[in-house]
C-alpha cells in the first residue's frame, strides 16, 4: 500500500480515539456549520460537478442544495445513541450503542457531493471517522468535500479523500484500521466489496442498482404521470438508481396515456451543462454511452420495439429514446443507466405487479391510482425498499433509503442510518 494512504488511515484511526468522546451536540454543532459552508457556495461546489460528470448545473446546484438539507436534519436529529435503559432485575442494565471506527465510503460519480455526504454524516455523528474512495473522474469533489470539513472546524483525521482506484479498494478494506464500508455502486462492484468484508469480518452496508417500475393504471392523473414520469426517468440523464426505468401500463390506458408521455418524453433535447435552462445533457462519459448503445441494440434483437429512438449525437450525448418491451426479454434483467426507457403493456393490477418484480432489482417503486385498495395491493405486495404513491421516487433525510433483492442491504438516511456502524453494547450486572 502506498505509504501516503497508510498514514491517512492511521491518522484516521488516531482521531477516532479522541471524536468517539466528542458530545453528541458538539458533532451535530459542526455538522451545521459544513451545511451552512455548502449551502452558502452551492453554485461553486455545482460547478465542480458539472465539470467533472457533465449534469447540468441546475441540477449540480440543487443536488448540493439539498445535501445541505439533509445536514441539518441530522443537526435537528434526535439522539437515538443514548445509553438506553431496559427493565430488569439488575442493578446495571443498559444498552450502549458504540461506534465501530474508521469506515470505508466507496462512492459513485453520479451524485459526487449528495452519495458521499448522505453516507458520511450520520456515519461521522454517530462517532466515527470516514475515509473515501470517490469515483476516478469525481477526485475534485472528494477533495471539495474534505476541504469543506476542515474549514467547518472538525479535527484532521475526521474525513479524509483517498485519491485511489478501484484496485486498491480491497486492500484498504483489509487493513486494519478499516472497521466497515458503505458502497453506492454496480452490483459487480457490490459482491467484490461485500465479500471483502465478509472474508475479514467487517460490516459493510450495501446501495446497487435499481431498475424501478413507474405503473400506471386506467384511474390515474394521466396528465400529471406523463409529465412527472418523463422526468423520473431522464432527471441526471437517467444515471439515477431510483430513476423510473420500466413504465408498466394499464393496457386500458394506453391509448390515452402513451400520446401524452411521449409529447413530455420528447421535452427533453440535449443541451449546454453550464446553461442554467438546460434539462439533459451528455452523459458522464463515453464508454458509458458505448454500453447503453449496446444494450439498446441488444434489446431490439430479442424482440423489443422502437417508440422513440435512442440517437446517438455526440461521444457522451443521446436524443433519449423509449422502446417496448415484453416480457421474455434479457434486457429486463440488466440496469439501463442512461436516456432509454422501457414501456410494458399489463391486462390488470395482477400482471402489472408481477411484471414490477419480476426483475433481480428491489429499490424503489411508483405506482399511479387514485383508488385507495388498489394502492395497499401494491403497497403490500411490491419487493422494494420503497413504495411512492401518484410521485416519483427521490430520497427524502426523514425516511430510511435503501434497497432489497439484488438492489443491496442496510439503511442510510432516517434516525436509523444513526445506528448502521455502531455496537449495541449490552451492559447487564449487579
Amino acid at each position: 500500500m502506498e505509504q501516503l494512504i497508510e498514514n491517512k488511515l492511521i491518522k484516521a484511526d488516531k482521531t477516532f480515539s479522541e471524536w468517539r468522546k466528542v458530545p453528541f451536540e458538539e458533532r451535530q454543532r459542526l455538522i451545521a456549520k459544513a451545511a451552512e459552508i455548502l449551502k452558502s457556495n452551492s453554485e461553486k461546489f455545482g460547478r465542480i460537478i458539472t465539470a467533472e460528470m457533465n449534469k447540468p448545473i441546475s441540477q449540480s446546484i440543487a443536488e448540493v442544495e439539498k445535501s445541505a438539507l439533509m445536514m441539518n436534519y441530522y443537526v435537528e436529529a434526535e439522539n437515538i445513541l443514548k445509553p438506553e435503559k431496559v427493565d430488569s432485575e439488575y442493578t446495571y442494565s443498559e444498552i450502549h450503542y458504540v461506534p465501530k471506527g474508521v469506515i470505508l465510503g466507496v462512492m459513485p460519480w453520479n451524485f459526487p457531493f449528495w452519495q458521499v455526504l448522505r453516507f458520511a454524516t450520520p456515519a461521522i455523528l454517530s462517532g466515527n471517522t470516514v475515509v473515501l474512495k470517490h469515483a476516478s473522474i469525481c477526485f475534485g469533489s472528494g477533495n471539495a468535500i474534505e476541504e469543506i470539513f476542515l474549514e467547518a472546524g472538525f479535527p484532521e483525521g475526521v474525513f479524509q479523500n483517498l485519491e485511489v482506484g478501484h484496485k486498491e479498494v480491497k486492500e484498504i478494506l483489509e487493513h486494519d484500521a478499516v472497521k466497515g464500508v458503505s458502497l453506492t455502486g454496480s452490483g459487480k462492484a457490490g459482491g467484490e466489496v461485500a465479500a471483502t468484508a465478509g472474508l475479514n469480518v467487517k460490516k459493510s452496508l450495501l446501495e446497487l442498482g435499481g431498475s424501478d417500475a413507474f405503473i400506471v393504471l386506467d384511474d390515474a392523473d394521466l396528465d400529471k404521470a406523463a409529465k412527472v414520469g418523463a422526468q423520473a426517468r431522464l432527471q441526471n440523464c437517467g444515471q439515477t438508481c431510483v430513476a423510473a426505468k420500466r413504465f408498466i401500463i394499464d393496457k386500458k390506458t394506453e391509448d390515452e396515456f402513451l400520446p401524452k408521455f411521449i409529447e413530455e418524453y420528447k421535452k427533453f433535447v440535449p443541451g449546454d451543462p453550464n446553461d442554467k435552462e438546460t434539462k439533459i445533457s451528455g452523459m458522464a462519459r463515453p464508454d458509458l454511452a458505448d454500453d447503453l448503445e449496446k444494450q439498446f441494440n441488444k434489446a431490439l434483437e430479442n424482440g423489443a420495439e422502437i417508440i422513440i429512438p435512442l440517437e446517438r449525437i455526440s461521444d457522451n450525448e443521446f436524443n433519449p429514446g423509449l422502446i417496448r418491451v415484453r416480457e421474455g426479454n434479457p434486457i429486463l434483467q440488466e440496469e439501463l443507466f442512461g436516456p432509454l426507457g422501457m414501456v410494458m403493456i399489463a391486462e390488470n393490477d395482477e400482471e402489472a405487479l408481477k411484471m414490477a418484480n419480476d426483475i433481480p432489482f428491489g429499490l424503489s417503486n411508483s405506482v399511479w391510482t387514485a383508488n385507495k385498495e388498489r394502492q395497499l395491493f401494491f403497497i403490500e405486495n411490491l419487493e422494494s425498499g420503497t413504495v411512492n404513491i401518484n410521485r416519483m421516487t427521490s430520497s427524502d433525510p426523514r425516511f430510511p433509503f435503501g434497497g432489497t433483492k439484488a438492489s443491496g442491504y442496510g439503511t442510510e438516511l432516517s434516525l436509523l442510518a444513526l445506528r448502521e456502524f455502531v455496537t449495541p453494547k449490552t451492559i447487564v450486572g449487579n
